[in-house]
């Protein structure tokens, strides 16, 4: 679901606006020639197709020809449009015979502009090739060049190539110096867009995020403690008929030898001293003896029964007796270290004496 939701939110904070469908969108034609550079130019917009149609001079070199949409607000005044918003512009252009266009906007400067006199206005613009086959194009608004001759035009320092986007007064189409001379030419600028970022998609995306995982994240520790306690209370369920001394009930053993093994240990249990050297000692058993009866009747060594008691009775008095501290559960059931004794309660419940305590805790039901 993160992914789907993410997918569609970061989709759509990449919104494109088409220029033409713009709400309030009106503009103005103008064309502009350098030194008598066209023949026969003809300029319109059909279908939201910016199209040029001219012959340029041959008799400078540097002759140029631009159509402009100059926007205007519903009345037909010149206004001026805030995109800075917008990111990227993007466009499907085409040109007979291929070539490199311009394309530029023009931008009124506080400081510098006077308004209606658009030589005072910065044009920062790029150039883009293009082909009868057409091309894509997508524009970054933020990264366009201001021309060096406006520059020095209006005795500006070299690095003033700055320009704001909030007060957008046309967008120009232009040939550039590489275009064809004395050649019928043609230039076709379709499906023009205006891209932005929408970010309240990514912030919405981003709260979700925060709210679906913390609520996963506090979810999962709930079960996984929930899990635990019930994992713990089955072992401690399991462990009861060890506790023989709990009971005070050893069902008779045909031999003499077990139940004196299994009765020294379970009343034993938690003598620190207690060792096998003890168990053979006072019950007359070998200590190869020992070993095979516990492992037969109880499937333990010497040493892992001891153990297996003395845990299982460290995880009653940890549940039972809370003010106790662990190091005195510990040494109540007979480890001398507490270190040890963590040690070996961890490997037997998977936890630690006060993560066992705490999750038995959090099992009991609420008063």
């Amino acid at each position: 679901m993160s992914i789907l939701i993410g997918y569609l939110c970061v989709s759509r904070s990449y919104h494109r606006a088409p220029l033409f469908e713009q709400q309030d969108f009106s503009w103005q034609l103008r064309t502009h020639s350098t030194n008598d550079a066209t023949t026969n130019l003809n300029a319109r917009v059909e279908a939201a197709r910016l199209i040029m149609e001219f012959v340029l001079s041959g008799s400078n070199p540097h002759s140029l020809v631009s159509s402009a949409l100059f926007f205007t607000d519903p009345k037909g005044k010149p206004a001026l449009l805030d995109w800075s918003r917008f990111d990227k512009i993007s466009f499907e252009a085409r040109c007979f015979p291929a070539g490199t266009i311009r394309i530029g906007l023009t931008t009124f400067d506080d400081k510098l502009s006077k308004p209606g006199e658009l030589m005072t206005y910065r044009s920062p613009l790029a150039y883009v090739n293009c082909n009868p086959d057409g091309a894509h194009a997508e524009l970054d608004l933020a990264h366009l060049t201001i021309p060096q001759w406006w520059v020095d035009m209006n005795n500006l320092n070299p690095s003033d190539l700055g320009y704001s986007l909030a007060k957008v007064a046309q967008l120009e189409v232009g040939t550039s110096n590489a275009s064809r001379v004395g050649t019928l030419s043609r230039i076709e600028i379709a499906n023009i867009g205006m891209h932005e970022r929408k970010y309240g998609y990514l912030y919405f995306l981003a709260a979700f995020l925060v709210l679906a995982w913390g609520g996963f994240g506090f979810w999962f520790v709930k079960q996984y403690a929930l899990a635990l306690a019930n994992d713990l209370h089955a072992r401690m369920q399991k462990d009861l008929p060890l506790v023989a001394y709990q009971q005070l009930a050893l069902e008779p053993h045909r031999e003499k030898g077990k139940s004196a093994i299994l009765r020294l240990l379970a009343t034993r249990y938690a003598d620190s001293e207690l060792d096998l050297e003890t168990v053979v000692s006072e019950t007359g058993v070998n200590r190869n003896k020992v070993n095979d009866i516990l492992k037969v009747e109880m499937g333990y060594t010497f040493i892992g029964y001891l153990n297996k008691l003395r845990l299982t009775e460290a995880s009653r008095l940890l549940v039972e007796n809370t003010s106790a501290s662990i190091a005195e559960i510990a040494y109540s059931v007979g480890y001398k270290n507490s270190s040890y004794f963590n040690k070996l309660f961890k490997e037997e419940y998977q936890c630690t004496p006060k993560a066992f305590r705490e999750a038995c805790k959090a099992r009991e039901p609420a008063p």
